[in-house]
């Protein structure tokens, strides 16, 4: 089992080709969630090594810990997040410290709106924008207010098919397999009934949903709870169906 901090339950595991699963578990007494919660940062071995999420910044030393298990963190070359949240980017400035080259990648609008809140300049990526890390590449996609946020966005990796899909599904459970092939929409769904306004759904929300789900995701990397693997593209498309029952 690849715990990499015995006292936390900290644990690191590939969930796809290169792409490494960082899950921080906070049991039920520590986080007003039934059964606890996870906080997951996704890590892109490859010549430009790339981190999505940072985690809050008290989680870093956890997170830092973690990823030299399979690569030297300063060696990171970039550092991603979906939308300015403290679980998304909250140990960013932090990260820039411990990997000198590393460089912020966001949103155009979290570029423009956020960038003085890190020590270094944001690197904006437009609406379907490519970055190539050495054998991988990475695509943007615009998504703003899916499920919050003005700034939101997702990356993906184009060859392992993987979308980095932030707080979509997000489930609850300290305990959440590394990658699932089971249901998590159920899961995050009766999840999100218990947090009103968690979502935003707003006049581009089928639209984003829909784009996300034509890239055909084979695996969906979940901030919180499980990654899925399997038909992405089914489960984004039946989420677009219950946040939008009358269009249907």
């Amino acid at each position: 089992m690849p715990i990499t901090n015995l006292q936390t339950g900290t644990r690191i595991d590939e969930i796809a080709d290169s792409i490494f699963r960082i899950s921080v578990p906070l049991p039920p007494q520590a986080i007003p969630v039934p059964g606890g919660f996870t906080f997951n940062q996704f890590l892109i071995v490859d010549e430009q090594p790339l981190l999505f999420h940072t985690g809050p910044r008290g989680m870093f030393p956890l997170v830092h810990e973690a990823m030299s298990h399979v690569m030297s963190p300063d060696a990171l070359r970039w550092v991603a997040f979906s939308h300015y949240e403290a679980d998304e980017c909250g140990a960013a400035n932090l990260w820039l410290g411990a990997a000198p080259a590393a460089q912020l990648v966001c949103s155009r609008v979290a570029a423009m709106v956020q960038s003085d809140s890190f020590d270094r300049p944001c690197i904006a990526m437009a609406d379907g924008e490519e970055r190539s890390l050495g054998r991988r590449t990475l695509r943007w996609f615009d998504a703003p207010h899916v499920p919050h946020g003005w700034d939101c966005g997702f990356l993906a990796e184009t060859s392992t098919r993987t979308l980095f899909c932030g707080d979509l599904f997000t489930q609850p459970g300290a305990n959440a397999a590394p990658l699932t092939e089971g249901d998590i929409l159920g899961p995050s769904e009766a999840m999100r009934q218990g947090m009103p306004d968690y979502f935003a759904v707003g006049a581009k929300t089928e639209d984003s949903l829909a784009r996300l789900a034509a890239f055909e995701p084979r695996t969906l990397a979940c901030m919180h709870g499980s990654s899925f693997n399997g038909n992405g593209s089914a489960l984004l498309t039946e989420l677009s169906k219950i946040l939008m029952p009358t269009s249907r």
